[in-house]
């Protein structure tokens, strides 16, 4: 006699995700202020692009990238605020990424993570990266008082101040990126007698490239609008000349706009929205190049 040794088994729940057709009246209506954020959002941004884009656009010529600052508006340019926010950046890039870098390889493929000290570390990293950009000019005018510097408007000073600002950031962004990166692959090249630091320059560090440039990019990005640390600074809004080193005065593209738009002068408003433009279009572009560098070099595995 045959025996029937099927077991019924039950039919498996089926995962509820977002995409789930419940529709309950508190989700319809939590939807649909989401969605009105969204649009609300967008819209102002619009408006404000197009507002800045129409007002700006007479004065979006050769006269903004060369002329300097001047009390008559037809005659003004931006020359030494374009210049300075490329020697601050510049600057800004050369201390705060390799010490991020090799500050988040150590974090996360060397330091004991149980450990207390590690772990505070940790903790006050990814509070850091919360506190408003003016903290870091205090902090930049304290270390900048203690090295005995007296004038504090000077190109080093503002990119301490923006390298403090960013350093939180990138130090998580590739924390992220060599997370992402698979277990497997350090295990197979310490299985084929490389050591520790080995693995991590030869295998771990090339594959964490396209995310630790994304979050880098993106670091200096929100740098280059920044203003607030700056003028605390002391940041000039009136330079008549081209930055040329470490140690000389600077103006950036934020500080210029602040200064301009505070004038009364309708033309001055203009050369402002000008300002803004070319401003928008360099992070625009930055923004770009993060985009295009994760999509050419990212890893599937």
């Amino acid at each position: 006699m045959a025996i029937d040794t099927t077991v019924s088994r039950p039919a498996p729940e089926r995962l509820k995700t977002g995409s789930s057709r419940e529709r309950s009246t508190a989700s319809i209506v939590f939807l649909f202020l989401l969605w009105l954020s969204l649009f609300v959002a967008f819209a102002t941004l619009v408006v404000l692009i197009a507002t800045t884009v129409v007002e700006g656009w007479s004065r979006l010529d050769s006269r903004l990238f060369t002329e300097y600052p001047s009390s008559r508006p037809e005659e003004a340019g931006a020359r030494p605020a374009i210049l300075g926010s490329l020697w601050v950046i510049g600057t800004t890039a050369v201390m705060a990424i390799p010490l991020g870098v090799a500050a988040a390889v150590h974090l996360e493929e060397f330091a004991d993570r149980q450990h207390w000290f590690n772990r505070f570390v940790e903790l006050n990293i990814q509070n850091l990266s919360a506190i408003p950009s003016i903290i870091y000019g205090m902090l930049a005018i304290g270390t900048l008082s203690l090295l005995g510097v007296g004038d504090k408007n000077i190109v080093v000073g503002g990119a301490l101040a923006l390298a403090l600002l960013i350093l939180p950031v990138i130090i998580m962004a590739t924390r992220e990126a060599l997370r992402a990166v698979p277990r497997e692959l350090r295990q197979g090249s310490l299985a084929l007698g490389a050591t520790e630091l080995q693995t991590t320059w030869r295998i771990t560090l090339p594959a964490a490239v396209p995310g630790i440039s994304t979050g880098t990019i993106l670091a200096l990005s929100r740098a280059l609008g920044e203003a607030a640390p700056l003028l605390l600074l002391g940041g000039l809004v009136f330079i008549s000349f081209d930055p040329n080193g470490l140690l000389s005065g600077f103006t950036t593209m934020p500080i210029q706009i602040f200064a301009w738009t505070g004038a009364p002068q309708v033309e001055f408003h203009q050369l402002a929205a000008a300002a803004s433009i070319l401003l928008v279009g360099i992070l625009i572009a930055m923004n770009a190049v993060a985009i295009i560098i994760r999509n050419k070099f990212q890893k599937r595995w």
